[in-house]
Parts: structure tokens; sequence; C-alpha cells
């Protein structure tokens, strides 16, 4: 079997800090944890209304990463222009709406096709690698190779959301038919979306995922497993 990648998203570390209203946690330190850890690739997604990730998060993270940097983004001439400064290993094109919290579905490639594919050939011309965010169906597969992406990235919300065996099956069964077909196609397929552990441990069997992204899940498992050495910390300076 060939080596599966971990991507890790820091949006929610970044979440963290500005509901804080400090400089911490900051995300380019923890890029450099998770990278020293074992992850293939940092993501961030600069947002329109800049809730979470900042400017100057990118720029940092884009000087001290060591693999790979992915940046999420809206397919806007804005967020061109920041590519085409920052320089990202690649972007993953996502729909944005103000009132999620999180990426919430795929981009509709057939609906954006003309759009996508001078913003897709911009982008290249700047050396920047493309991936597209899409739902797990066919068609979108299909409307994204026409567009010569050679990239994407299915959404596993749903799947990671399916409540009763026979949603999940019935989710899990959708990646796994898109993740042929975009293979067959020649793509390479990475899988993201409300990703945890147990959905992981699921999709690590689908054959043609190369890349798994995560970013939620693991800060959360992080705050769980060292809360306790935080404390610690902290009651040690007091008794000093």
């Amino acid at each position: 079997m060939k080596r599966r990648l971990l991507g890790v998203s820091l949006n929610h570390i970044a979440s963290l800090r500005q509901v804080g209203g400090t400089i911490l946690p900051d995300p380019v330190v923890i890029a450099g944890l998770v990278e020293g850890a074992g992850a293939s690739q940092i993501k961030v997604h600069l947002r329109e209304d800049r809730r979470h990730i900042q400017e100057r998060d990118v720029r940092l993270i884009r000087e001290v990463v060591t693999t790979s940097l992915n940046m999420q983004m809206a397919a806007t001439q804005e967020m061109l222009k920041i590519a085409y400064d920052f320089k990202p290993d690649e972007v993953t094109l996502v729909p944005e709406h103000r009132d999620e919290i999180n990426t919430e579905g795929g981009l509709d490639v057939n609906h954006h096709r003309d759009h996508l594919k001078r913003y897709i050939g911009s982008l290249r011309d700047g050396d920047i690698g493309v991936i597209l965010h899409i739902e797990p169906d066919i068609d979108q597969v299909r409307a994204a190779h026409r567009l010569v992406a050679n990239d994407i990235e299915i959404s596993a919300r749903k799947f990671s959301v399916a409540r009763g065996l026979p949603e999940r099956r019935r989710e899990l069964q959708r990646i796994v038919d898109t993740a042929r077909s975009a293979n067959k196609l020649g793509m390479r397929v990475s899988c993201g979306g409300k990703l945890n552990y147990e959905t992981l441990a699921d999709l690590v069997a689908v054959e043609g995922l190369f890349q798994f992204n995560m970013g939620h899940s693991i800060f959360a498992r992080s705050v769980v497993n060292g809360v306790e050495s935080a404390v610690r910390d902290a009651v040690e300076i007091l008794r000093q």
C-alpha cells in the first residue's frame, strides 16, 4: 500500500486566538509543531471576512514551512492577488458562505465552469498548483477533468456526520466510487471535511486516496490530552 499523507488545517488554532483577542495560540508556532510530528502539509483558509487566518499568518507560515503549504480560498480576484503575493505550493478552491462556520460543501464545477477555467489558468500561470474541493459525485469529477484539473479533494463532510450504519455505508460508497472514477482519469485525490479519528480509520482503506486533511479533531484531541500538563504548569508557577 502506498504511503498515505496527512494535511493539517490551522484554521481552528487561529479561531481560538481571535476569540481570545491575544497573540496566542500562534498558528506559525503550531505549524512547526505539526510538521515536526509528521504532517506532510500545512493548510490555511484565508477567508474573505478574515474570521480566523490572517494575511500575517500566511506570510510567516510561507517563510517557515518546510513541507508544503496549501491555501484554501474562494475563487475571487482578491484571493488570486494574495496567492500571487504569498506563493503557496497549492491552493484548494472552495465555495465560501459568510454564515457557515466551516466549509460546508463542494464546488459546483459545472455551474461555475467558465469562471473556474480562467481562474485555474491564472493560478497555473503563477506556478501554483490547484485542487478543486468537490462533493463525492462522479459528475463533478468529470466536470473537473474537462477543466484539466488534475487534483481534487473529496468532501467527507456527509460521511463524517452520517448517523446509522446504512447512511454511513452509503456515504462511504460515494467516496469510493468518486475516488475510483477520478483515478481512472489520472487525477490525484485527497479527502477532507470534518474528518475525525474514527472516519479516518475507515477512509484509509479506500484505494486511490493519497492524502487526508484534518484540523478540528486533531486540536480537540490535543486539548484533552494536554490539559493536565497545562494546568500543572500553572500550579507550579504559583508554588514557586
